[in-house]
C-alpha cells in the first residue's frame, strides 16, 4: 500500500490520542471533582468518577469482540471506526457546554466518549491488515503508536499550558480554558479521523451474509474455545487483564487521587506531561530488558515497581513525591504494555496470531474496570482516599501472582 495511506492510518492514533491524554487521564478528573461535582464530597466524586469508568469499561469487554466480528462482516471497518469514532468526539465536545453542578450529564458524556474512543480502537487495529504488506506490519504498527504519544503529548501541552495562562489566549480563567480544550480534543479527533475515510481502503474483505450477527456471535464462541486449549496462553491473558487493569486504574484515577490528598490540579497536570513524555524512551529501554533478560522477568520487574509506586503514593505528603512518581510510572508504563505484547507472541501458536491477538487486545484495551470501581467502593466504605488507592495493590499482587505460573514454550505447543 501507498505512503499516503499508511500515514492516513497513522493520523487516526494521531487524533484519538488527545482524548486519553486531555480528557482521560487529564482534565476530566481535575473538572468533575472542582467543577461539576464541586458539591459532592470528595470521597463521592471519586465513587462516581470511578463507577463513570468502569461502566464505559465494562460495556466494551462485553461488546468489543461482537465489534470486532461485525466489523470483519463485509467492507465495515472504516465504517465501524468511523461511527465510534464521532460518537467520541461529538460526546467530549459536547463537555464544552454542561454547565457547573450537572456532574450526571458530565459524566454521561464522559462515558460516552470513552465508548467512542474504546470502540473505535476496534477496527482501527483491524485496519492495520490493509495499510500494510506482511513484512511491514511492526514498522507501520510502531508509527501509529509515535504519532499517538506525538499527538496526543503536543496537544495536551497546549491545553495545559491554555489553563495555566488563560489570559494569554484571552480567555476568561482556567476553567473556561478546560471547558474549551475539551471542544478542541472533539474537532482534533473528529478532523483526523477524516485522513482514514479518504484515503484508506480495504482489502480483500469477508463477503457479509444475511446472518451477520449469528455468524459473529458463532465466531466469538470458536475464538474463546481455542484461547481456552492453550494452559499457558490463558493463564497468561488472565494475569495480563489484572495487572494491566490496574496499570489503566492508575492512569484514570492518579490526579482524582492527587486532588483529593489536597495537591494544586496545576501540579498535578504537569506531572501528566512528564508522564507521557517519558513512557516513550521507557519502552524502548524495556525492549533491551526483554532482548537480556526475557520479557517475563521484565514484565515483572515493572510489577514490583508498580507495587512499590502504590505503596509510596499511600504514604505521600509533598507535590515533589508526586512528580517522582509520574517519572517511575513513566518508566514502567510503556515497558510493561512493550513486553507484554512480546511475551504473549511466545506463547501462542504463530498460525493463529490474529486471533489470539484480537483475544489480547481485548482484555488491554478495555481493561480498568474492576480498579476504578475499587478505588471508589474502598474510598467510600473507609472515608480515606490513601486506602482507595492501596487497594490497586490487589491487582498488580495477584498479576504477579499468576504471572509467576506462566511457562514460556515454544510457539503453538499446548501445555
Amino acid at each position: 500500500m501507498g505512503r499516503r495511506t499508511r500515514i492516513s492510518w497513522t493520523l487516526y492514533d494521531w487524533g484519538n490520542s488527545a482524548f486519553a491524554t486531555t480528557v482521560m487521564a487529564g482534565f476530566f478528573p481535575v473538572f468533575f471533582k472542582e467543577y461539576w461535582a464541586g458539591e459532592l464530597s470528595a470521597t463521592d466524586s471519586t465513587f462516581w468518577l470511578g463507577v463513570g469508568n468502569s461502566a464505559a469499561s465494562t460495556l466494551m469487554v462485553l461488546f468489543a469482540p461482537l465489534i470486532g466480528a461485525l466489523a470483519d462482516q463485509g467492507n465495515s471497518k472504516k465504517r465501524y471506526l468511523l461511527l465510534f469514532a464521532f460518537l467520541g468526539a461529538l460526546m467530549t465536545s459536547s463537555l464544552f457546554l454542561v454547565a457547573s453542578g450537572m456532574w450526571q450529564i458530565a459524566l454521561l458524556f464522559y462515558a460516552l466518549g470513552i465508548i467512542g474512543f474504546s470502540g473505535s480502537i476496534v477496527p482501527y487495529d483491524a485496519l492495520l491488515v490493509d495499510v500494510a504488506e506482511e513484512d511491514e506490519l511492526d514498522k507501520v504498527s510502531a508509527q501509529g503508536y509515535a504519532m499517538g504519544y506525538l499527538g496526543g503529548g503536543l496537544l495536551f501541552a497546549l491545553n495545559v499550558f491554555m489553563v495555566l495562562k488563560p489570559g494569554f489566549f484571552g480567555l476568561a480563567d482556567a476553567g473556561q480554558a478546560v471547558r474549551v480544550s475539551f471542544f478542541m480534543v472533539g474537532i482534533w479527533w473528529a478532523l483526523f479521523s477524516l485522513p482514514v475515510m479518504l484515503f484508506v481502503h480495504e482489502r480483500n474483505p469477508r463477503p457479509a451474509n444475511s446472518h451477520v450477527l449469528r455468524g459473529a456471535l458463532r465466531e466469538i464462541r470458536d475464538n474463546f474455545r481455542e484461547v481456552g486449549r492453550y494452559r499457558m496462553v490463558a493463564l497468561f491473558l488472565l494475569a495480563y487483564w489484572l495487572y494491566i487493569d490496574g496499570v489503566d486504574t492508575i492512569v484514570r484515577m492518579a490526579v482524582d487521587y492527587g486532588l483529593a490528598i489536597g495537591f494544586e490540579s496545576s501540579d498535578l497536570l504537569t506531572a501528566l506531561l512528564i508522564t507521557q513524555f517519558v513512557g516513550f524512551p521507557a519502552a524502548l529501554l524495556f525492549g533491551y530488558i526483554g532482548d537480556r533478560h526475557g520479557p517475563k522477568k521484565g514484565i515483572m520487574i515493572a510489577l514490583i515497581v508498580y507495587i512499590i509506586i502504590v505503596f509510596w503514593a499511600w504514604r505521600m505528603e509533598a507535590m515533589w513525591e508526586f512528580y517522582a512518581l509520574a517519572v517511575g510510572i513513566g518508566l514502567v508504563q510503556g515497558g510493561i504494555q512493550s513486553l507484554s505484547r512480546s511475551l504473549y507472541a511466545r506463547l501462542i501458536p504463530t498460525t493463529r496470531a490474529g486471533m489470539f491477538f484480537g483475544v489480547y487486545n481485548m482484555l488491554g484495551k478495555f481493561a480498568a474496570v474492576i480498579g476504578p470501581l475499587l478505588v471508589g467502593a474502598v474510598t467510600v466504605i473507609s472515608g480515606d482516599s490513601r486506602l482507595g488507592i492501596l487497594s490497586v495493590l490487589l491487582l498488580f499482587v495477584a498479576g504477579f501472582a499468576v504471572l509467576q505460573r506462566v511457562t514460556v514454550v515454544s510457539n503453538g505447543e499446548l501445555k
